[in-house]
């Protein structure tokens, strides 16, 4: 499970915000967040950056 949603809601960031502090589209992102979309690890790698935050911790997996 991709954790984005619940990171942007404790953040207070909107689609726009993370759009523009990652470079993304807000398309990828929404998708990414309503998981309609695999992101790619370059997606995931431009959100944890952005985000300044670890890639693990944009999932939930039991294969941490």
């Amino acid at each position: 499970k991709i954790l984005l949603s619940v990171i942007m809601s404790k953040r207070k960031l909107s689609i726009r915000q993370v759009s523009v502090m990652t470079g993304l589209s807000k398309s990828t992102i929404q998708n990414t967040m309503d998981e309609l979309s695999n992101p790619t690890i370059r997606t995931m790698e431009k959100l944890a950056a952005g985000l300044n935050i670890s890639i693990e911790s944009l999932y939930e997996s039991d294969y941490k």
